[in-house]
């Protein structure tokens, strides 16, 4: 964010008082969602949980109509099933799952939908990229309590037992670039956010599931079942379909006013 902002990549734009406590309920989404789904890699396959976040236009079409008021056509509404029941049938037999895993995933899920709407809101009175910057800066605030809570007493030993393990030179290095990538990353899905709709933004997501599937699979050897394997692809081709047919429909898409 520093880099950006002094080379002048992105533009500074100063928020005002307003605008930062408009944005502590997003910020606060935003690093729940990231530690919720953090369990879940550890509790689960890394395949699954993605496969279970494929379930996110499913929230935040919940959450589009809850907050602004935003009604789809029905055909919409249909082509959530097979996500839903992809997921379902991929949870069923998988090898790795857990009640932990499959819960936080989901509710990572709720958190992440409602943290792209009420973003949405905030992209009216600033730019997606320092929106982004100043949500990151928030939630890292809110973060930082709780790992001397729950981590304080084994962080030093975990840092320096990673140290051991890799070297203090690539052990720096890894957080590095896993920073740098995973800060461009969500850069990308800001930007993105800006110029589509919450849930149009949560299906294209599911393209990034497609490929984190399969090079989990591959690059970690996760063994999944043949019903597990049918059940993701069920889901992720749901998502396309929901995808299709919200282009298709966008005409009939309306704002619904409610007391």
């Amino acid at each position: 964010m520093t880099f950006f902002w002094t080379t002048k990549i992105v533009k500074y734009e100063k928020p005002d008082a307003d605008f930062l406590k408009a944005c502590t309920l997003p910020a606060f989404l935003h690093a729940f969602g990231h530690c919720l789904t953090n369990v879940s890699f550890a509790a689960v396959a890394v395949s699954l949980t993605h496969t279970i976040k494929t379930l996110e236009p499913v929230f935040t079409s919940i959450g589009s109509f809850l907050v602004n008021g935003q009604v789809y056509a029905w055909p919409v509404y249909f082509a959530l099933l097979p996500i839903i029941g992809g997921v379902a049938l991929a949870s069923a037999t998988e090898l790795s799952f857990s009640w932990l895993g499959f819960s936080t995933a989901m509710a990572s899920n709720v958190a992440f939908s409602a943290r792209a709407i009420f973003s949405k809101k905030l992209m009216q009175r600033m730019s997606p990229l320092n929106l982004y910057n100043f949500l990151t800066i928030i939630s890292l605030l809110f973060c930082i309590p709780f790992v001397f809570l729950f981590e304080g007493s084994t962080l030093a030993a975990g840092i320096a037992k990673a140290v051991e393990l890799k070297g203090q030179k690539e052990f720096i290095l890894v957080l590095l670039k896993v920073g740098a990538f995973y800060h461009l990353y969500n850069q990308v899905a800001y930007q993105a956010l800006g110029k589509v709709e919450p849930v149009t933004h949560a299906v294209g997501n599911v393209g990034k599931r497609i490929f984190v599937i399969g090079f989990t699979i591959l690059a970690f050897g996760n063994k999944i079942s043949m019903q597990t394997a049918i059940g993701s692809g069920i889901a992720v081709l749901g998502a396309g379909a929901y995808g299709f047919l919200k282009n298709k429909y966008a005409a009939e898409t309306r704002t619904v006013k409610r007391d």
